[in-house]
């Protein structure tokens, strides 16, 4: 019987799930991150329910037309980063590189966007507690928006080199659980920060 030499072949790390070791780490990591952003939205709950700050604090107002068509923007994105996916998945390299531009152009727009809302706002986050919960919330939304640009921009460059094929797209899914995750939190910071 012939022996293995673990230093230049370490053994196959044992798999207890069905679920690929690498998108069971990206959900837990996702799990984390919701954690993270529940300690925001207890700030936020805190300075607006316990402390009874008015919300939007007058005179400011916020801007909820523009972050509703950023929003459209942002689930727009979900939409095509699924289109690149499903079409890696049937070998439609162009399908995967058309919906990866898309996304990263989308998420781009969305990105810009908030920048160029919060140079128009009117308070910054030393303003009050309201322009700090503000400031602080999509801040830290934007945030993850930079990350995942980043990595859809690598996921684009990448596919542009042909380095996924049908049966080998991990490199397109994990990103994408990362895009759907930021546009569902954007959905839930909009909504409790810019409509209730």
């Amino acid at each position: 019987m012939a022996t293995v030499d673990h230093a230049t072949h370490p053994p196959v790390a044992h798999q207890s799930s069905r679920v690929d070791a690498r998108t069971l780490g990206m959900f837990l990591f996702i799990a984390s991150e919701i954690m993270l952003f529940g300690s925001f939205f207890t700030i936020y709950f805190f300075v607006r329910v316990a402390a009874g700050t008015a919300w939007p604090t007058p005179p400011y107002q916020l801007p909820v037309f523009v972050a509703g068509m950023n929003t459209i923007i942002l689930v727009t994105s979900s939409f095509t980063m699924h289109w690149a996916l499903q079409s890696i998945k049937r070998g439609n390299r162009a399908g995967l590189q058309a919906g990866l531009v898309l996304t990263f152009l989308l998420g781009l727009s969305f990105l810009l966007t908030q920048i160029l809302e919060y140079s128009r706002i009117g308070f910054t986050p030393h303003t009050n507690a309201f322009g700090s919960v503000f400031f602080g919330l999509t801040g830290l939304h934007g945030a993850h928006v930079f990350v995942g640009l980043t990595i859809l921009l690598a996921a684009t460059i990448r596919a542009f080199r042909g380095h996924y094929t049908e049966e080998s797209h991990h490199g397109v899914e994990i990103p994408g659980i990362y895009w759907h995750f930021v546009d569902v939190m954007w959905i839930v910071v909009y909504t409790t920060v810019y409509i209730l």
